[in-house]
């Protein structure tokens, strides 16, 4: 398959990113608090400000860029975590990228692709459990035209269980050209997501022989068409593993970069997995570059630092120690209770992990995330009322960057809390999360606020769902 890249050409600058972690290598403290202070501002940092976190070396000026990013954190998102679900509609490729259990070649990943009544099955079995929002992911193959996937997202739309519906679908596929952005737009997505995987090109040369993810122009250049098809919402992302984490890290900042430079609107999320062992991959056993967990943190913290404003997302790729560490260095979103195999949901069986790209290192219940989350004093948020009040692209980072967000985020998040609460908790998680609910309604500081948290919280308990502010 060949596209047109006549014209395209890179804006990650290679030798700059490497002579920039090179001259930035163990700067003093004195920078490194200038840097988190500015950040702390909220303002996004110049590549040589991340370049300089990520060249420290000395265990306490690291503590200090993990707290200060816990405390940007806290200042722009508050304490609510944002959750959702994976749903894997088809693992047919016709890539080969010798990371990934869904390559052509890959004769032990056994090929499904869902049909209409197998995604309402799915559909229905995630509402079941309380989940509102999903990301749908498809393998990159002719079937999965722009069509089908507008069509796959349309019927996860309409269906209806019980109490409950998704309502709201981000899309992790294929980058298409402006016009297939266009029919999956019209869809009513939320997020688009493309992961470049890795931004060093010749590494990512080496790792896509064959298909069209083959061209890393074309991947590159994806979101810049989703942007053209009126797509404001975007996704990035790298699998680290691939190459050196900080090069990646760096990567992500300069696609940042050109995002707001070209539109005027940087990413919404940004994603960081590291790579995880999948069946039938040798690769995956042995990374090149791969990632301790220790680095993670770091890393993690290192990115809510360089780009304050931007959700950050965390996978079930990790375990569940690491995972609750994590969650303090500036994540906003998590996956939970989530299957990976196609068609998992409603119908497990023990040959599940032949149709999965990984292996998950987190595979608790949705709802024994939701009490631990609770325990812990977060508050699990299903909130999708940016994208139904039109807080996206430009308009959602007028309210992001100066931090404004916080205002719609923590009354919203308890609204949909407790939606889960009465339709879908255990008992135990119910006792923990009303008396979370009590707590945080208290501590909301504007009294009209708080006034019409406490009666939508009011029109929950007679029946009414949907309900946000």
């Amino acid at each position: 398959m060949k596209f047109n890249i006549e014209g395209l050409k890179s804006f990650i600058p290679d030798a700059t990113i490497e002579a920039l972690l090179e001259s930035e290598a163990n700067a003093p403290a004195s920078r490194i608090r200038d840097i988190i202070q500015k950040s702390l501002d909220k303002n996004r940092l110049e590549p040589a400000e991340t370049a300089a976190l990520l060249g420290v070396k000395d265990p306490e000026l690291k503590e200090m860029i993990k707290e200060g990013a816990h405390t940007l954190k806290e200042r722009i998102y508050g304490n609510r975590i944002v959750l959702f679900a994976p749903l894997y509609v088809g693992n047919e490729c016709i890539n080969d990228c010798v990371y990934c259990g869904f390559r052509i070649s890959n004769k032990d990943c056994e090929r499904k692709t869902l049909s209409h009544q197998d995604l309402v099955d799915e559909t229905k079995a995630l509402v079941d459990v309380g989940h509102k929002r999903l990301i749908m992911v498809y393998g990159e193959h002719p079937m999965y035209s722009p069509e089908y996937i507008a069509e796959t997202v349309q019927t996860v739309y309409d269906t209806k269980f019980k109490n409950g519906e998704i309502r709201r679908v981000n899309i992790n596929a294929a980058p298409m050209d402006v016009e297939g952005f266009r029919v999956v737009k019209a869809a009513g997505i939320g997020t688009y997501q493309i992961f470049q995987e890795s931004y060093h090109q010749k590494t990512y040369e080496q790792l896509h022989p064959s298909g069209p993810k083959s061209s890393f122009l074309w991947r590159l250049d994806g979101l810049d068409r989703a942007m053209k098809a009126g797509i404001d919402d975007l996704g990035i992302g790298a699998l680290m593993g691939l190459h050196d984490w900080r090069f990646e890290v760096m990567g992500l900042l300069y696609h940042t970069i050109h995002l707001e430079d070209t539109f005027g609107v940087g990413p919404h999320t940004i994603s960081f997995p590291r790579i995880e062992p999948a069946i039938g991959t040798s690769f995956t056993d042995s990374p090149p570059d791969k990632v301790s967990d220790e680095d993670f943190k770091l890393l993690v913290a290192i990115l809510r630092l360089s780009v304050p404003y931007t959700g950050m997302i965390l996978t079930a790729r990790e375990p569940v120690d690491v995972r609750n560490e994590v969650l303090r260095y500036g994540v906003s979103q998590i996956d939970a209770g989530s299957s990976i195999g196609v068609g998992d949901y409603s119908h497990k069986d023990d040959e599940s992990r032949k149709k999965s790209q990984f292996v998950l290192g987190d595979t608790r219940s949705l709802d024994d995330v939701i009490y631990e989350l609770t325990k812990g004093g977060y508050i699990p948020s299903f909130c999708t009322s940016c994208y139904r009040a039109g807080r996206t692209g430009e308009h959602f980072m007028e309210f992001a960057i100066p931090g404004f967000v916080k205002r719609f985020c923590t009354p919203n998040a308890l609204l949909t809390f407790s939606e889960y609460l009465h339709d879908y908790s255990s008992e135990r998680t119910l006792k923990a999360g009303l008396e979370l609910v009590d707590f945080e309604v208290g501590r909301i500081e504007d009294p009209e606020m708080k006034k019409s948290v406490t009666a939508k919280l009011e029109e929950m308990k007679t029946g009414k769902r949907d309900l946000y502010y």
